[in-house]
């Protein structure tokens, strides 16, 4: 145990005190020992020790939460003989006290199991328990420790859980989760958490170990909640979409897709050991601790794989996973962002600002912002409040329609998108108040989220697409390959980083998050960051004194990413082009110094440039963590709102009339919702993990399941453990649209009834458990995909998000 740990105050541990210790925790007096064979009794065992809790506290500002170190009062803690994480007839048990302290004695042997009800208190939020919840020591931790110092928390159970699950010893995972924690964190370029520590009382830690600890411990905390509620309600294992082959809880369902294979439900009801293992693989997605989401535009399958001037991300095809039937959500750009955010697009079926058509109660409500500092360091500029009594359309000097851009800090009215409205209210609300998404979702949870932009001005408020810059001029040259891209300077154009590219932009709950101007971040570019300097030669607009123009490189190094980051390259190095410079055009024919199709080249450079700074990283770097990366396209280049152009979730019948609510009622959509949710066919989609190149985890895969970005979103909440397979109401909007749901739904859900082919019309997790049946034939979007069309099944249903 490291030195800097704080004293504690003596506690009567001995045998023969442990009447009084008994009293003082609230044991169970009526077994203080046990009788023998000879009618006399034994001493027992005296086990004693404390209850650790973590709370979080919502509100921090920086982008990194705030956290608590602290006990659990009034658990029930027991010598759990036969395994089962449950207080059987006859085993001794004793309350912890005010402080988290325990003490029992008995002569049964075994791991201790500390059963917090909502009975219990944690001191650190001084709150009653939300949800009930169990955590164990081994019996192997007690000899550790020794019996009279135990600690059971969070952590305890997970050494224990990552034993049964690996085959290993104590030993070698309590090593583990201490290589897992060590190395850069939180900003702090080197965290330290000895082996002795991983099990420690964090309230007796301090500094970046305990805020390492901690965090890990908030993450534990949700994840063995949710394995409680799993067993206490009696779960079957595994989780339905989990078995291979398909739902089983589709047997005897009528409206399903005719042909539809359905395997037997074989499952029985879960187990202790079973359910903690289950939180850490929800419908058979692995946890992952961080993931890495490259965006890029406006491209269809056929348009990249393959292409000769996209040789890195053609790599990336090759040698990483592939899913390669994965779909569009709408068209343009916007819908689809705003569909990776939050599994809808509400309707939104153009480019328009985020306060497009929101009027009356959707009018933006953003809060000031008074600045402050990041938790990188990054010092922020405060930014003023909008409110429903501003004006939603502005009109500048020369009469054009623009959006309230004159509103937001250090931005002119000219700078600002235009609304097409045109008065006739042809366009759907565009500034969606409170659905459930990505980023409330993780943020509520404890966790963290990050987006990285490429070309935003320097402290400019992320809400405004960025400005064009004549004190900024800079040409691009690169060297790929055997390609070189040459062009001339030329100045920075308007718009290079887009707000319609942020996946978080529309959700009004997100803007108002505490952490949402920290967690809005920047990242290294090509033409105009090739001089760190370049970016800050404005002469528009104050430039904050240390402002980093390059976040992303900072914060891999000193581990201060989220655990979900979004990363948009700018227009010119995400295949959209803008601007007049020849490199960012994808002219089929070489100018100059320009090669043909420059465009393809900048963005398979800068991708490639993005990913190998991530695997460059030591958190890709470290073993006992699982990282991920996906290379994805927001949209195909199909006929937009064409028949069988999108699946997965989206509005099949052209317009849907209800939404089901967290709470289980029902509201109808909002209006012009028709507009949206017509699929744009079909795009790239590529998973790479650091278990691939550090462990043995499936590599050069491809999943010819139908998926859409619907499915990721679902994906993604079970991966980070945000919502319940049993509950589909704790999914974030369509996600929730399984083939099941929707069956039993479909009374509310009439876009979906008479569907031909209920499986290709619902949200999957992306877990290749799917079986897809011997003569089915997988649909592609004319003029997306030039591979001929998948009869059948796959060569192999490995799950491509496998850790091992």
């Amino acid at each position: 145990m490291s030195s800097h740990h704080k004293m504690r105050p003596a506690l009567c541990l001995t045998s023969v005190a442990a009447a009084c210790v008994l009293a003082a925790c609230g044991g169970n007096l009526d077994s203080p020992s046990a009788s023998n064979n000879n009618g006399g009794t034994t001493a027992g065992t005296t086990y004693s020790g404390v209850v650790a809790a973590t709370a979080f506290v919502p509100g921090s500002s920086s982008g990194n939460p705030t956290l608590k170190a602290g006990y659990y009062s009034g658990a029930t803690v027991f010598v759990d003989a036969n395994g089962n994480g449950v207080l059987d007839s006859g085993e001794a048990s004793a309350k912890t006290d005010s402080s988290g302290h325990f003490s029992l004695t008995t002569t049964a042997t075994g791991p201790l199991v500390a059963d917090i009800t909502t009975s219990a208190t944690n001191t650190a939020s001084a709150a009653k328990v939300a949800s009930h919840l169990i955590l164990r020591a081994s019996a192997d931790q007690i000899a550790d420790q020794g019996a009279t110092k135990v600690v059971i928390s969070p952590m305890s159970s997970e050494v224990q859980r990552l034993v049964e699950a690996n085959g290993t010893k104590y030993a070698t995972e309590k090593a583990n989760l201490s290589t897992r924690l060590s190395g850069p964190a939180f900003n702090n370029a080197s965290v330290t958490v000895p082996a002795g520590d991983v099990l420690a009382d964090a309230n007796t830690l301090s500094g970046a170990e305990q805020y390492a600890v901690l965090f890990e411990e908030n993450a534990l905390t949700n994840r063995y909640t949710y394995a409680t509620t799993k067993l206490d309600r009696g779960d079957k294992y595994p989780d339905a979409l989990a078995v291979a082959g398909g739902d089983p809880t589709l047997t005897g369902v009528s409206g399903i897709t005719a042909g539809e294979t359905i395997p037997t439900d074989t499952r029985k009801a879960i187990t202790f050991a079973q359910a903690q293992q289950a939180a850490f693989n929800v419908e058979a997605i692995p946890r992952y601790d961080n993931v890495f989401v490259i965006m890029l535009e406006n491209s269809s399958t056929n348009r990249v794989k393959g292409s000769a001037y996209m040789p890195a991300v053609n790599s990336m095809i090759t040698n990483g996973n592939y899913f390669s039937t994965y779909f569009a959500t709408g068209s343009p750009s916007e819908p689809n962002y705003t569909a990776l955010g939050g599994a809808d697009d509400f309707g939104i079926g153009d480019d328009n600002w985020w306060g497009c058509a929101a009027a009356g109660a959707n009018a933006p409500t953003d809060k000031a912002f008074a600045g402050g500092t990041a938790s990188d360091g990054q010092p922020l500029p405060s930014h003023v409040a909008l409110t429903p009594n501003d004006p939603i359309i502005g009109t500048t000097a020369g009469g054009a329609t623009v959006a309230v851009g004159s509103l937001l800090s250090n931005y002119t009215t000219a700078a600002n998108k235009a609304c097409s409205t045109d008065g006739t209210g042809s366009v759907a609300n565009h500034n969606i108040m409170n659905a459930p998404n990505l980023f409330t979702q993780i943020s509520s949870a404890g966790l963290t989220w990050r987006t990285y932009s490429e070309s935003m001005n320097p402290g400019q408020d992320p809400r405004a697409d960025s400005l064009g810059d004549t004190g900024v001029s800079q040409a691009y040259n690169q060297t790929d390959g055997s390609i070189t891209v040459t062009g001339t300077p030329f100045a920075m154009p308007g718009s290079l980083y887009k707000t319609k590219h942020h996946p978080g932009m529309a959700y009004q709950n997100v803007r108002n998050q505490p952490e949402f101007f920290a967690n809005n971040r920047t990242i290294f570019g090509t033409q105009y960051y090739t001089n760190a300097a370049d970016l800050t030669n404005t002469t528009l607009y104050k430039v904050p004194t240390g402002y980093n123009v390059d976040q992303f490189s900072t914060d891999l190094a000193k581990g201060d990413v989220g655990t979900l980051n979004f990363i948009m390259p700018d227009q010119c190095d995400d295949l959209h082009g803008t601007g007049s410079d020849g490199t960012c055009k994808d002219s089929a024919t070489a100018s100059g110094t320009v090669p043909a199709h420059a465009l393809l080249t900048r963005a398979d450079y800068y991708t490639n440039a993005v990913v190998q700074k991530i695997k460059a990283s030591p958190l890709w770097q470290n073993k006992q963590r699982n990282v991920a990366i996906v290379v994805m396209f927001d949209e195909g280049n199909g006929t937009s709102n064409g028949a069988g152009s999108s699946c997965c979730g989206w509005d099949v019948g052209g317009k849907a009339t209800q939404m089901q609510n967290a709470d289980g009622s029902w509201t109808p959509v909002q209006a012009k919702y028709g507009n949206g949710n017509k699929g744009h066919g079909n795009s790239i989609f590529v998973l790479m993990t650091n278990q691939q190149d550090v462990g043995s985890a499936p590599k050069g895969v491809a999943d010819s399941d139908t998926y859409s970005h619907f499915s990721f979103v679902r994906t993604v909440q079970d991966m980070f453990q945000l919502a319940d397979p049993a509950v589909p109401t704790s999914y974030a909007n369509r996600s929730k649209y399984t083939e099941s749901y929707i069956a039993q739904n479909i009374a509310n859900l009439p876009e979906y009834a008479g569907s031909a082919d209920t499986h290709y019309d619902a949200v999957r997790p992306m877990n290749h458990a799917y079986v897809i049946p011997a003569g089915y034939t997988q649909k592609f979007q004319t003029g997306d995909v030039s591979d001929p069309a998948q009869v059948g099944p796959d060569a192999t249903q490995k799950n491509l998000w496998a850790t091992k």
